[in-house]
């Protein structure tokens, strides 16, 4: 699986963590930036990740920030995306079953990365129910703002 990856400085420790993680469980990872843990913008991180999912060059993206609210938001900003914070690996379920979400969000200050690493299993293993929830999810996505 292809997963694209980004994070500001806040996430950086933690995306370079989840990085190397998913790598070793033979991922292959799109690093969409930051590179050090020096300030920047999260809006900019988070649309370069969700881009990549959305034009299919990456199935699934991860994107960190220091609580994961903010680019969480710039990521679901880009058409197509339907990104997810989650701090615990029910949410993580739940999101991929019910909503289909292509993007994770973490909040690199909020949690560790042994909890980070068990939301990150649980959201790439489990499959999209389907069914009532395709309607609602397709309702989801004709909403144009």
């Amino acid at each position: 699986m292809k997963i694209a990856m980004g994070s500001d400085h806040g996430g950086f420790a933690l995306k370079q963590h989840l990085k190397t993680y998913l790598e070793n469980k033979g991922c292959l990872v799109e690093d969409c930036g930051t590179d050090s843990t020096q300030s920047c913008d999260y809006p900019d991180f988070g649309r370069l990740a969700a881009e990549a999912v959305a034009s299919g060059r990456c199935e699934r993206g991860i994107v960190i920030c220091t609580t994961g609210i903010g680019i969480s938001i710039s990521a679901n900003k880009v058409r197509g995306i339907r990104c997810a914070l989650c701090s615990e690996p029910l949410s993580a379920e739940m999101t991929r079953r019910h909503n289909d979400a292509n993007m994770l969000a973490l909040g690199g200050g909020m949690i560790g990365p042994n909890m980070a690493e068990r939301i990150v299993d649980v959201f790439l293993s489990t499959a999209f129910e389907g069914g009532r929830h395709q309607r609602r999810v397709d309702k989801v996505m004709s909403i144009e703002g």
